[in-house]
């Protein structure tokens, strides 16, 4: 079944998070999957963040060629990114064997670009072309690692997505208040109603 990329999907901040957020229920291996399951789904994502992440971008577009190894790079890179970020969110530092990896993937998906990237006004290139989608995520990876941001990411206590936590006084609980946090609320209220009704039965 097609995967709908609605503005939900993309509640990350910035395009890397937005891809390690394609695993669903990470860490719940009852329930946990993959929605890069399907190669096509990661074209689709392209299309999709060339629009909901166009700020990032510099207004870029993104293309996705699903062969065998553009696939695995995307995966790669999203695993490594995954590991550096969700221990940054839960220790506040950044592990040196988690940061290499993620390099190394960078490193791979960038190899045999020939372009300029960070220019003002243009942090992923010219925006006159499209850009690849595994290119593009380390470009992502890159710049959130460039300055403090990384120190934004959170965990969203709904979902266990990541994302980055811009609010005034750092304390985001949901990727998405619109999702996540009304469904963090309602599973609270009806836990309360069930409490109750034990209670008036006791």
């Amino acid at each position: 079944m097609a995967v709908l990329w609605n503005r939900h999907r993309f509640s990350g901040g910035l395009l890397i998070l937005d891809a390690t957020n394609t695993v669903v229920l990470r860490g719940d291996a009852a329930r946990s999957f993959d929605r890069f399951g399907d190669a096509g789904e990661i074209a689709r994502f392209a299309s999709v963040a060339s629009v909901m992440r166009s700020t990032e971008l510099g207004g870029r577009a993104l293309s996705f060629e699903p062969s065998g190894g553009a696939v695995r790079q995307v995966m790669d890179m999203r695993e490594a990114a995954d590991r550096l970020f969700r221990s940054a969110a839960s220790s506040g530092e950044l592990r040196v064997a988690d940061l290499s990896a993620v390099l190394r993937r960078c490193g791979a998906c960038l190899d045999g670009a020939d372009e300029a990237v960070g220019g003002q006004g243009r942090p992923f290139g010219n925006p006159a072309r499209p850009m690849r989608l595994e290119a593009a995520l380390a470009v992502s990876a890159l710049g959130l690692l460039a300055g403090d941001v990384w120190r934004k990411i959170r965990i969203c206590a709904n979902c266990n997505w990541l994302f980055v936590d811009r609010s005034r006084n750092g304390s985001r609980l949901w990727c998405d208040m619109a999702v996540c946090g009304n469904r963090r609320k309602a599973r609270r209220h009806y836990a309360r109603k069930v409490a109750e009704r034990e209670l008036e039965d006791g």
